[in-house]
C-alpha cells in the first residue's frame, strides 16, 4: 500500500533499517535508547528495526554501559562479519585487489604488476580475475557473504542497460570497454554478485569523505595525483560524489602533448608522468629501468638531498614549476566550486606529500579569487596508498546500506 507520497510500507521499512545502519555503523556501538534521537525514529520503530537486523544477523551486541539509576543499556553495533566486499584499484603501475569485511578490516590482499606498457584490456579483466580468485581463497573468505566488487578505473565510466559499465579511457586507449560485461563473462562469480565500476578518483574521494580528511565537510574536493591528475567532486546535491576530468582542464594554449592527444592539458605538466619526462628532456639523469614510484622517490631525493648535499638544480626547478601548475589548476577548482576542502591523494601526491603542499597552497591562492581561496582548506588525504581500493569497496556496501541491508535482486538474464 503506497502513502500520499508515494513510499510504501516496505520503502518505509527499507529506509528506517537505512537509517539505523548508518547510524550503528558511523557513530555505533550505540544503545537503542540513543538511537531513537539519532535517526529520529520513535522507541517503538526503533525495537522492531534493530530486532529484524539482529535476526538477519546484521547487527550484534557489543557491551553495555550504566544509565542513569536504571539497568545497563545494551550497546549495538554492526556486526562486521555478516558481510564481504571486495576492493579492486586498477592503477598505473599495478592492479591491486582486496578483500574486507564489513567494518573495512582487510581480509586479504592480491597485487598484480603492470609489467607491459600501456593498458591491455585482456591483461586488466585478467589480473582481476585473478586477483579476485586468490582474494577468495584466502583464510576468513566467505563466497556466500560477497556483497559486490568495486572497481576504479581510469577514465569516464557511462553506465549503460545493455551493456554494463562501460570505460572511456582515451589516455589508456580504451574506447568503449564494456569492462562489467567481460569481468561478468571471466571472474566466475555468481551472477548474484554485482559489479560497482567507476572512476578512480570518485573511489578515493568516497573513502576519505566516509573515513578520511573529508569526514564533516559539506563541500569537498578529492584530487587523484598519479601519473595522470584527476578529482572527485562532492556536494550536497552530488552526495555520492562526481569524478571531474579536471586533467584535461586547458592551461596552456598550444602547449605540451598530453595523454589525450590534445596539447596544454593541465595533466601534461602537474601529472608525475610528465613531470619525470619534464625532469629528463631537462637535462635530469633519472634512474633506468624503474618504474615511476622509484623514479619520482629518486627525483625528490636529487631535488631535497640528505645533510650538506648540493640539490640537484634540474629536478628543484622541474618540481617547483610542477608545484605552480597543480596550484593554478586547484585555483580553477576553487573559483568554479568554493569548496570546504580540498584534499590531496595518489601515490604521488603522498611521495611528494607535505614537502609540496605549502607551495602548492601558496601558488592556489595566488591564482584563486580571494573570498573563495580564503575559505578553503588544502589537505592531504589520510587513508594512504590503499584508498582508491577502499573506496572500491566502500561502493557495494553503500548500496547494501541504501538497501537497508538487503542484497540486490540478481538480474535478470534477458536484460533490455
Amino acid at each position: 500500500m503506497a502513502g500520499r507520497n508515494g513510499r510504501t510500507v516496505r520503502d518505509l521499512r527499507r529506509g528506517n533499517r537505512t537509517a539505523v545502519l548508518h547510524r550503528l555503523y558511523f557513530d555505533g556501538p550505540l544503545s537503542r535508547f540513543e538511537l531513537g534521537p539519532a535517526t529520529g525514529l520513535s522507541s517503538g520503530s526503533v525495537s522492531n528495526v534493530v530486532a529484524d537486523l539482529v535476526a538477519d544477523g546484521l547487527v550484534e551486541e557489543a557491551g553495555s554501559v550504566d544509565s542513569d539509576g536504571g539497568r545497563p543499556r545494551t550497546l549495538l553495533r554492526v556486526a562486521p562479519h555478516s558481510g564481504q566486499m571486495i576492493g579492486v584499484d586498477v592503477g598505473e603501475t599495478r592492479v591491486r585487489v582486496e578483500l574486507f569485511d564489513l567494518a573495512l578490516t582487510e581480509l586479504a590482499r592480491a597485487e598484480r604488476p603492470l609489467t607491459r606498457p600501456g593498458y591491455d584490456v585482456d591483461d586488466i579483466t585478467g589480473h582481476i580475475r585473478d586477483g579476485v580468485a586468490e582474494v577468495l581463497a584466502a583464510e576468513g573468505a566467505r563466497p556466500e557473504r560477497l556483497l559486490g566488487v568495486g572497481v576504479g578505473v581510469p577514465g569516464i565510466v557511462e553506465h549503460t542497460a545493455d551493456r554494463g559499465a562501460v570505460v572511456h579511457g582515451q589516455t589508456i586507449g580504451w574506447d568503449a570497454v564494456p569492462l562489467e560485461r567481460l569481468l561478468r563473462a571471466t571472474s566466475g562469480l555468481p551472477e548474484t554478485v554485482p559489479y560497482f565500476i567507476d572512476n578512480g578518483a570518485k573511489t578515493l574521494g568516497q573513502a576519505e569523505m566516509w573515513f578520511g580528511a573529508g569526514r564533516g565537510a559539506r563541500n569537498a574536493l578529492v584530487v587523484l595525483f598519479g601519473s595522470g591528475v584527476g578529482a572527485c567532486l562532492v556536494t550536497p546535491e552530488v552526495e555520492n560524489g562526481r569524478a571531474v576530468e579536471w586533467g584535461h582542464l586547458t592551461v596552456r594554449v598550444r602547449g605540451r602533448r598530453c595523454r589525450c592527444g590534445a596539447p596544454g592539458c593541465l595533466e601534461a605538466y602537474a601529472g608525475a608522468e610528465s613531470l619525470l619526462a619534464r625532469w629528463r628532456e631537462e637535462g635530469g639523469r633519472p634512474p633506468e629501468g624503474t618504474d615511476e614510484e622509484t623514479t619520482l622517490t629518486a627525483m625528490l631525493a636529487a631535488a631535497y638531498p640528505a645533510g650538506d648535499a648540493e640539490p640537484d638544480p634540474v629536478a628543484l626547478a622541474v618540481l617547483e614549476e610542477t608545484a605552480e601548475y597543480l596550484g593554478a589548476g586547484l585555483s580553477d577548482l576553487i573559483n568554479l566550486f568554493q569548496p570546504e576542502r580540498i584534499l590531496i591523494g595518489g601515490w604521488a601526491g603522498l611521495q611528494l606529500g607535505t614537502r609540496f603542499l605549502p607551495a602548492v597552497r601558496r601558488h592556489a591562492a595566488t591564482y584563486a579569487l580571494r573570498h573563495p581561496a580564503d575559505r578553503v582548506t588544502i589537505e592531504l588525504g589520510r587513508l594512504g596508498p590503499d584508498a582508491v581500493t577502499v573506496g572500491a569497496a566502500i561502493l557495494p556496501l553503500a548500496d547494501f546500506f541504501t538497501r537497508g541491508g538487503r542484497r540486490a535482486e540478481p538480474a535478470p538474464e534477458d536484460r533490455p
